[in-house]
């Protein structure tokens, strides 16, 4: 049986807390995940056996062992932020996109349309590349509606 790098000893305290954390159920599912593997593993379970029980990957123990043993009771139960992906556009030049939107439309052309929007903001500088979407985002959030005349922009 191997041994188990990082033991996890509860005072009576946060045993009482998980425990009522478990039973109410009003908390995200990942955090009463945790909080059963922290209550399991203090019972002396090794990481597979934890796993097995709690249909959970035997490194998720891990991971919330080491967590709890290095960062404390707080951090083993929360979640870390996220880094996500970089925004291509900022408020400011949203609002700029959403101006020329609202524009007089280029010359040959009825209306804006998406593709010709995304267009004008990679000729702007804004982005090296623009997808059509990523417009139709940026025009989501306003009030305006593409179908009306009034916005100038148009799905085709």
């Amino acid at each position: 049986m191997p041994t188990i790098k990082y033991v996890v000893k509860l005072t009576a305290k946060q045993r009482q807390e998980l425990i009522e954390l478990t039973r109410r159920g009003k908390h995200s599912a990942r955090k009463i995940a945790r909080a059963r593997i922290l209550l399991k593993a203090e019972d002396g379970l090794s990481d597979e056996q934890i796993a097995e029980e709690l249909l959970v990957g035997s490194a998720t123990v891990g991971r919330i062992r080491q967590r709890f043993a290095t960062e404390g009771f707080e951090s083993s139960l929360g979640e870390r932020p996220r880094p996500g992906r970089q925004r291509k556009l900022s408020p400011k030049q949203e609002a700029h996109l959403i101006a020329t939107a609202c524009s007089a439309t280029p010359e040959g052309h009825a209306r804006w349309t998406l593709r010709l929007l995304a267009d004008r903001v990679v000729e702007l500088g804004f982005a090296e590349t623009c997808s059509y979407e990523l417009v139709r985002r940026a025009l989501k959030k306003t009030n305006s509606s593409r179908g009306k005349s009034p916005s100038g922009a148009s799905r085709k």
